[in-house]
């Protein structure tokens, strides 16, 4: 398939509706796609014909986030600068869509994970439905939230982005909207008139927007053993200092008041990779004081160490036990959270020296921004 069936264009008056349109592949990004995305986001950000950008996917996901495995194979046959080529243009997207002066509406009804998280919480509007369901579920394959999570994560109420990113807890739509993710909750039965009212838009005044899905908006009730009723709990156990600090508060709240949320939790945390959980919870610690720009700048360095195995190999390891054999069983090495230094994590948010030629991500120069866009910087 090529760029151009992959993302649809549509045009209604001055409204753009994008389609991103892999659907046996849950809309995962490719790195066409990557490319094809970040050049429509900048011709219309030029051209004052363009309103109002609408970011959708086809099928029962919105984006179940980036195409790893052809990164792997390329990190496999030596060439791990080929990958780092791919988070460049992916990282550079998620900067021009979290400083775009034109207001952007993403549907996420359907699957919202990993580089699909990158594509829509950076904009302005973000609709959430029955249908969502939100994950980072990186430490899983032996990576990290990136795409900028460290920014949008660590500015979720109390420590629920710790939560989230070292877990890769499911969240629903209720759960989106309740901790931020999503702007809006629409019925997904509402969602062809909210789009129908959406195409008369005639201003890139966000207000505008706003006011058309605000008409639309609901708040449903969160279930009954959603996590966010456990916020106090997250708060007390995500806050610690250390991801084993984090681990044992858990365990002392499980002997305390034993639940299967807790013991899922616990067991999340145990599956994943050591060293993807101490340098997430770093990334989102150093987050919450960086603009986006910074924070990607730094995830950049964090994805070149992942992919040059320097450190640690998990990467490879997680994606095979994951994605190609599925066997789910990763040899993690360090197998162990007490065998991952700090000296070791520390090397990820350093610059990748002896390697000719590399540099530092380099986002582009932005204009025109948008009040809400610089507070971002």
């Amino acid at each position: 398939m090529s760029s151009q069936t992959q993302v649809l264009v549509e045009e209604k008056s001055s409204v753009r509706i994008l389609t991103l349109n892999r659907p046996k592949q849950l809309n995962a990004l490719c790195f066409d796609m990557i490319s094809r995305l970040l050049q429509l986001f900048l011709a219309y950000e030029e051209d004052p014909s363009v309103k109002l950008v609408i970011l959708k996917g086809q099928g029962r996901a919105f984006c179940a986030g980036g195409d790893v495995p052809p990164v792997v194979r390329d990190i496999k046959q030596g060439k791990w600068r080929l990958g780092a080529d791919f988070f460049t243009d992916e990282y550079t997207l998620n900067y021009v869509l979290a400083t775009n002066s034109k207001p952007q509406v993403s549907i996420l009804n359907g699957i919202v994970m990993g580089g699909g998280a990158g594509l829509s919480i950076h904009g302005r509007f973000r609709v959430a439905t029955e249908n969502s369901v939100f994950a980072m579920p990186e430490t899983e394959l032996g990576l990290f939230p990136d795409v900028g999570a460290s920014y949008f994560l660590s500015r979720l109420p109390g420590f629920f982005g710790e939560y989230v990113g070292l877990t890769g807890a499911r969240l629903d739509g209720a759960e989106m909207l309740a901790c931020g993710l999503a702007t809006h909750f629409v019925p997904s039965t509402r969602l062809t008139a909210l789009e129908a009212d959406l195409f008369r838009i005639s201003s890139s005044d966000p207000t505008f927007v706003s006011t058309i899905l605000d008409a639309y908006n609901q708040k449903p009730d969160l279930k009954q053993h959603s996590a966010y009723h456990r916020i106090d709990v997250i708060d007390r156990c995500f806050s610690k200092r250390t991801v084993e600090e984090i681990v044992s508060a858990l365990e002392r709240e499980a002997t305390q008041e034993p639940n299967d949320w807790i013991s899922t939790i616990i067991g999340a945390l145990k599956k994943a990779s050591p060293a993807s959980l101490k340098i997430a919870l770093r990334s989102i610690r150093e987050g919450r004081f960086q603009g986006v720009g910074q924070c990607l700048i730094r995830e950049y360095r964090m994805v070149c160490h992942a992919m040059k195995g320097d450190i640690s190999k998990d990467l490879v390891e997680g994606c095979r036990a994951i994605l190609i054999d599925k066997d789910r069983s990763p040899k993690w090495n360090p197998c162990r959270l007490e065998e991952m230094k700090d000296s070791m994590v520390e090397k990820y948010f350093k610059r990748v020296e002896e390697e000719e030629g590399w540099e530092d991500l380099k986002l582009p120069q932005r204009k025109n921004l948008h009040f809400l866009a610089i507070s971002k910087l």
